[in-house]
Parts: structure tokens; C-alpha cells; sequence
């Protein structure tokens, strides 16, 4: 997956335990597609700033994931209510629930 949209989905489900100013600059290079010098100029912080905010953001939206896997869960389900099979269904939903 694009690294940008995995981000930003992991982001959508996570922000809420990211400081205000982790979701700030996040925001803004990811959404909103500002470069880092851009985020330094708007927040008054150094570049290497912004670039240790998006790095420790990364890591821990990454370690969310991979504690909750409340994103991986999402897309079995997507993946899930396509199928015409109960029984796939089924096992597809006891491996959530496992």
C-alpha cells in the first residue's frame, strides 16, 4: 500500500493518542501535502523538527497498528462483506475475533 494512504488511514483511526502538535504537523505534511520547510515556517520550528515530529508520529502510529491491528481488522471486513460465502464469511470473522 502507498505509504501516504496507510499513513493517513492509520491516522484517521489514531489520532486521538497523538499530542496536539503530533497531530498538527502530521496533518499538515501528510494531508495537506506542505513540505517540511513549509511545516517549519507555520509551526516556527527547524526543518530537522518537523522531520523528528513526522518520524516519531510514523513509529508510533505504527506501533498502534501493530498492537491493535484495529486498521488490518477494517480491511478483513471490506474484504469480508464482499463474499458470497457464509462459511468464509464465518471463518473470516472468527479470525478477527481470535
Amino acid at each position: 500500500m502507498d505509504k501516504i494512504l496507510y499513513y493517513n488511514a492509520l491516522f484517521l483511526i489514531y489520532r486521538d493518542l497523538l499530542t496536539s502538535n503530533e497531530q498538527e504537523v502530521f496533518s499538515l505534511y501528510y494531508e495537506e501535502n506542505y513540505s517540511m520547510g513549509e511545516i517549519s515556517e507555520v509551526k516556527k520550528i527547524s526543518r530537522s523538527a518537523v522531520g523528528k515530529y513526522i518520524r516519531v508520529v510514523e513509529q508510533k502510529l505504527d506501533n498502534y497498528e501493530k498492537i491493535l491491528k484495529i486498521n488490518e481488522k477494517k480491511n478483513t471486513l471490506i474484504k469480508l462483506i464482499s463474499l458470497n460465502d457464509i462459511k468464509e464469511i464465518k471463518d473470516g470473522i472468527q479470525s478477527i475475533l481470535d
